[in-house]
């Protein structure tokens, strides 16, 4: 009897476990067809998760967005930085070339100018409002710069020495208002003209070139150098080229307006130039 009711509840389990086997699978299951109950619940829970997921999505947006412009903006300062770094290097380099250009051309200048020695100077200071008169350069007495020593760059005459210091000079340009400013001058041609370099003109931005005899026939384009008359300005340094000509206002003698080789507005560095004849007396004198 005891036998019977065992098998009789082993039968029961292995039917029961076939069942819920079976229900397991059966809800498992997609189904196509769901019962009311089933789809109100599932519509409560879907509304209710999308409260409160598109709040959440907006937040976490926000945040994200938040998060990208605080990179962006970092981003874009070391950016920022960098090209402000390169403009600077850029200009470092520009300058640099352009020094190197002005002192090369400088050096070659003076193996050219054979018959005077010349001392290579720096432009250190130039005041704002007298731009185009008078500029100061590193090199003064000590270093052999004396007054009316003529003054040029690469390109040309700019000027003369008009006072000295120990370490530093005074140059006074040719484009100041100074009407003792006078470089004695000529135009070279088949039969050299002779006059004065008195005056610049702003507006033409010219040298004014004065006391030409009347007969005398001048060319535009004919070369303008120091003529070495007056014993300040040595001989045959460059000043520019004719530009325009014409009689002064008595009649009696031409004005020519002669267009610089030097630029009086842009330079940093100049020669300084000491006469070989300078020179020479100054060792005779030492030699005594």
């Amino acid at each position: 009897m005891s036998h019977f009711f065992l098998n009789k509840r082993l039968i029961i389990l292995l039917i029961s476990i076939i069942i819920l086997v079976s229900l397991i699978g059966f809800s498992l299951k997609d189904k196509e067809n769901i019962t009311r109950p089933e789809q109100f619940v599932k519509d409560v829970v879907g509304f209710g998760q999308s409260l409160i997921s598109i709040p959440a999505q907006g937040v976490a947006n926000f945040f994200g967005n938040i998060h990208d412009l605080q990179n962006t903006y970092t981003e874009n300062k070391k950016l920022k930085a960098r090209l402000e770094g390169l403009a600077t290097l850029e200009k470092e380099i520009s300058d640099l070339k352009r020094d190197n250009e002005e002192l090369r051309n400088v050096l070659n200048k003076t193996e050219n100018l054979r018959d005077y020695d010349a001392i290579q100077a720096t432009v250190i200071s130039r005041a704002p409002d007298r731009w185009f008169e008078k500029i100061t350069i590193n090199k003064g007495s000590k270093s052999g710069v004396k007054t009316n020593m003529a003054v040029t760059t690469a390109k040309g005459l700019v000027g003369k020495v008009v006072s000295t210091s120990p370490m530093t000079a005074t140059v006074e340009l040719l484009s100041s208002d100074n009407k003792k400013n006078r470089v004695a001058a000529e135009i070279q041609g088949d039969e050299d003209v002779f006059g004065l370099i008195d005056g610049y003109d702003k507006e033409k931005k010219m040298l004014i070139m004065k006391d030409i005899v009347i007969d005398q026939e001048i060319k535009k384009g004919q070369n303008v150098v120091t003529s070495g008359l007056g014993g300040v300005f040595p001989k045959t340094l460059d000043i520019g080229k004719v530009k325009e000509v014409e009689v002064d206002r008595f009649g009696l003698t031409q004005i020519a307006y002669i267009e610089p080789s030097a630029d009086f507005y842009g330079f940093e560095h100049v020669l300084v130039i000491v006469r070989t004849m300078d020179t020479i007396e100054e060792t005779t004198k030492e030699g005594e």
